[in-house]
């Protein structure tokens, strides 16, 4: 399996990618939501069949790889907007910190002092390298939509690295983290909506504008 593992994760890193470097807002949630999917192979590959792997699976396919992605696509269909205008920094800079950030997660995971097994594989530094993807995404973009997008790929970085912890994990608190994410994407789905009610746009900066 961990061949199997070894692919999945670093079609992940390559989505990190794809999503720093585009600016259409429908390519990058399905981008999230292909991802999402992959994730939720990891804890059958990595602890094999059993029913508190298969029910963590289930859940993460629900929520990450259809759900969640279903709600942002509908968000973008009523707000009608299709790309990301004006990124705080430009797109090839983007992609290339995201370059140098995937480099440093893998430099800094071969320092960490790892069991044996997890030191052979990719899930750590992939974990890391993703949750740096979410915070570039946080810090570079301007529409909410985006930015929900950056906290959908940092959620995911930690879904990976939680995923080497599930066996010691109780199920009630890995549903904990996933319903938390379902709670935050509906409250800044609330906020999205009424950013663009109010300003008839959702740009981040416009919230400066904002009186008491």
């Amino acid at each position: 399996m961990s061949d199997v593992n070894s692919v999945i994760l670093l079609v992940v890193i390559l989505l990190n990618f794809f999503t720093l470097g585009s600016a259409r807002l429908v390519a990058c949630i399905r981008a999230v939501a292909l991802q999402g999917a992959l994730l939720a192979l990891l804890p059958v590959t990595v602890h094999g069949l059993s029913g508190h792997s298969l029910i963590l699976a289930l859940g993460a396919l629900t929520l990450k790889g259809l759900f969640i992605p279903w709600l942002l696509l509908r968000a973008i269909r009523e707000v009608r907007i299709r790309r990301e205008m004006e990124p705080l920094i430009g797109l090839v800079p983007t992609l290339f910190l995201g370059v140098l950030a995937t480099v440093a997660a893998f430099l800094f995971a071969d320092r960490l002092p790892l069991l044996l097994e997890h030191q052979e594989g990719l899930l750590v530094p992939a974990s890391l390298a993703t949750m740096l993807t979410g915070f570039l995404l946080l810090m570079t973009r301007r529409k909410a939509i985006t930015q929900v997008v950056g906290y959908l790929i940092l959620e995911n970085g930690i879904f990976v690295f939680g995923v080497l912890l599930s066996t010691a994990m109780p199920l009630v608190v890995e549903a904990g983290v996933l319903l938390d994410l379902l709670v935050a994407v509906f409250v800044m789905g609330i906020v999205l909506n009424q950013i663009n009610r109010e300003f008839a746009t959702i740009n981040t900066e416009r919230l400066s504008a904002l009186k008491e």
